[in-house]
Parts: C-alpha cells; sequence; structure tokens
C-alpha cells in the first residue's frame, strides 16, 4: 500500500480509525466545538468551514442538535450553544475598579460581570477606592493570584509607572481604562475630543440664550489624573475659544474635585457661589457626578438661571435631568458604559491568545442634550425610578 492508497483524513480525525468510533458523534462533538461561548450565534456556513463538514452534512447534525437541546436556533438562520464547552483552562482575569461610588463605574462593573460570564472568564474585582495605595495593594494581589490579564481602572497618574513595572515585570498583560499607563493597551474615551464637543455646545447654548456674552467659566477636574483626563476640560476651553468671539478672555476658575466626586464638587461650588455671585456662568464638568453636583448647588442658592452646564459620561442621572423643562444641564458626551464589558472582555481574550490589538481602543462619543435625549436613550423610560430614600 503506498502512501497514495491512504484513506483521505483531516487534522479534524485521528489517522488510526477504531472500530467502536461512531463517525456521526464525532461530527456532531466538531460542531459544537465550533461556538466559543453560549452567547455566539452562528450560520450554517461558518459551522460548516469551522467543523470541516460539508453543509448538508452539518445541516443534518446540526437539526438533530437542535432536537436533543445541545443547540438552540437564533433567529431565521442562526444558531447557539445551549452548553460550554471546555476545551481549555479558564482564563482568569483581575478587575480593578476606580471606585463602587461612581455610576459610571458600577456600570462598567456590571457589564464586565456578565460578559465574563458569558465569555467563561473568571473574573476576579476589586475595588481601588480612588486611592493609590489601594491601587497598588490590588496590583500585588493580581500578581499574587497568578491572573493571566488584569483591567485597571485607577485614575493617580503618580503611580501609573509603578503599577506597569509589577505587571511587567510579572509577565502579566493589562488593560488600563480611563487614563493610559505604560506598556497597557489603552481603553476609554479619546478625552480631549469629548471635552472639545462639550465646549463647542455650551458656546452655542451662549450664543442663543446670553447673547455670546458669559462672565465667567468654572472647570470641575481631577488633578490627580494629570493633564490625561483633564484634557476633557482642555477640550471644553478650546471648544468655547472657538465659537466665541471672547470664548478665551473668559475669567477661568479651576477646581479640583477629589477624584469626580459629586459631596466634595458640591462643598466648592457652594463655597465659590459665596465669594462670587454669578450672573452668567458656565461650568466645564470633568464627569455627570460633578456636573450634577455643580447644578444643585447653583439651584439651592437660588442661582439656577445663572449657570449652564455641560457634564461627561451621559449617565442615567444626567439623562434625566435633561429631561427635566428648563434644565440648566445644556449637555453631556455619553461613552455608553453599557457597552464596555463586551468589548472589554473581547479584547483581553484578543491580547491572552495574542491576536494583533491596537495600543488605544477608544470608544464611541456623542453629544446629548435635551432636544435629543429621547432619542439617543428611548428607552429610559422603561427603567423604574429609585427612590431617594427607603
Amino acid at each position: 500500500m503506498t502512501k497514495h492508497d491512504a484513506p483521505a483524513t483531516t487534522t479534524k480525525y485521528p489517522l488510526r480509525k477504531r472500530s467502536y468510533t461512531i463517525q456521526s458523534v464525532v461530527r456532531a462533538v466538531h460542531i459544537l466545538n465550533t461556538f466559543t461561548s453560549t452567547s455566539e450565534i452562528l450560520d450554517l456556513r461558518v459551522i460548516a468551514v469551522r467543523a470541516g463538514l460539508h453543509k448538508a452534512t452539518a445541516f443534518r447534525l446540526l437539526e438533530t442538535l437542535v432536537e436533543t437541546r445541545m443547540l438552540e436556533r437564533a433567529g431565521k438562520q442562526g444558531y447557539r450553544s445551549s452548553i460550554q464547552m471546555s476545551r481549555s483552562r479558564r482564563f482568569r482575569i483581575g478587575y480593578a475598579s476606580q471606585s463602587n461610588l461612581l455610576p459610571f463605574t458600577a456600570t462598567v462593573t456590571d457589564g464586565l460581570v456578565v460578559a465574563a460570564s458569558d465569555a467563561n472568564v473568571d473574573l476576579l474585582i476589586a475595588n481601588n477606592g480612588f486611592s493609590p495605595k489601594v491601587a497598588l495593594q490590588n496590583a500585588d494581589k493580581f500578581i499574587a493570584e497568578k491572573v493571566d490579564l488584569v483591567v485597571d481602572s485607577q485614575i493617580n497618574v503618580a503611580v501609573a509607572a509603578q503599577i506597569a513595572a509589577k505587571f511587567s515585570d510579572a509577565r502579566i498583560p493589562f488593560i488600563a481604562l480611563d487614563i493610559p499607563h505604560p506598556g497597557a493597551v489603552y481603553f476609554g474615551a479619546d478625552n480631549y475630543k469629548a471635552g472639545r464637543m462639550a465646549g463647542r455646545h455650551l458656546a452655542k447654548w451662549t450664543d442663543r440664550h446670553w447673547k455670546a456674552s458669559a462672565e465667567q467659566l468654572i472647570l470641575l477636574g481631577v488633578d490627580a489624573a494629570g493633564p490625561l483626563l483633564n484634557a476633557r476640560l482642555t477640550g471644553i476651553v478650546d471648544g468655547i475659544g472657538e465659537l466665541l468671539p471672547n470664548g478665551r478672555t473668559i475669567p477661568t476658575h479651576h477646581y479640583d474635585t477629589k477624584g469626580g466626586q459629586f459631596e466634595a464638587t458640591l462643598d466648592i461650588v457652594r463655597k465659590h457661589l459665596r465669594r462670587k455671585r454669578p450672573e452668567r456662568a458656565l461650568v466645564g464638568a470633568v464627569n455627570d457626578s460633578t456636573a450634577l453636583a455643580a447644578l444643585h448647588a447653583f439651584r439651592e442658592a437660588g442661582l439656577e438661571r445663572s449657570c449652564a452646564v455641560a457634564g461627561q459620561d451621559g449617565s442615567v442621572a444626567a439623562r434625566e435631568e435633561m429631561r427635566r423643562s428648563s434644565s440648566r444641564l445644556v449637555c453631556s458626551v455619553a461613552y455608553f458604559p453599557e457597552t464596555y464589558g463586551t468589548r472589554i472582555i473581547q479584547l483581553a481574550l484578543d491580547i491572552l491568545r495574542h491576536k494583533p490589538v491596537a495600543p488605544a481602543v477608544f470608544v464611541q462619543h456623542e453629544l446629548i442634550t435635551p432636544e435629543n435625549v429621547n432619542k439617543i436613550y428611548p428607552n429610559d423610560t422603561w427603567m423604574k425610578r429609585v427612590p431617594d430614600r427607603v
């Protein structure tokens, strides 16, 4: 028997076929193995190619697997696995959130938990709590746990290099949220671009409602993050300067909000209003928590009509505020954190599987205003409002 007489085979099948091997079962297992998770939907053509089968054979096996509830139909032409195939060890990913106090971060965390579960990934969660010391400790914990990859959300630029060095020495790849870290893949906002969008809208609003005249600009930033996160404020200033004739000469007051927290910002703006009672004040905020705190301070001082506030994040609370009649939260730039989880987990898996990835992955930005909030988020009205106090 020459080598040309050998039976045809593929890399998916063993060279030596045993008498008790049932080939239809082998082919069915190959079909099940084409699915990487229970959330993946594949059509007949893709399944046939991945399993190395003729489409007619694949179709008969697929229908049998649907009938036995190993697969389920998804739409007219799609199939979804009902079981999670265990083909290799589960990846373990460490995730350190910035803080559980910020609604934006909470939304990101919720999305990561769901996406990790769908992708059969173990997610170890820690909380940096706005503390550079805690962020360093959490980095050590992840290294001790020997995780495969870390998703780190911390905004203190002073320890970014130290955290990066720890993961580099441990040979653990990591994804940096919020601000870039040396050696990390960055995932997050294009901060300057987002700020400029808000600044230009503030300028247009000022031109329309105050005849292009504003007497002061209040900037609410996060100085611990350095120029990276505060690039949002730089963008706001530039956006205003582009469209308002006197935009670059408006007296400006910059305040650090201690990590972008509501209570700290509320106290800061209250003190500012006691010193200076403006008639036409523009407010550019680093996030929606600080924007809403500033608006609250103006409102309790009886000066709400004297301000126009721009936020960042497009949070649920900001969207609800913009639905109020004559709200002075005139815009927020949305980053859609509800989409972060799936994208971050997929990015993490690409890194772990040694696929090429971009050094920076920017999220989508969209300007939300009282005029378009219902169009961009039409389903908000379905959500039940949580009472302030129980």
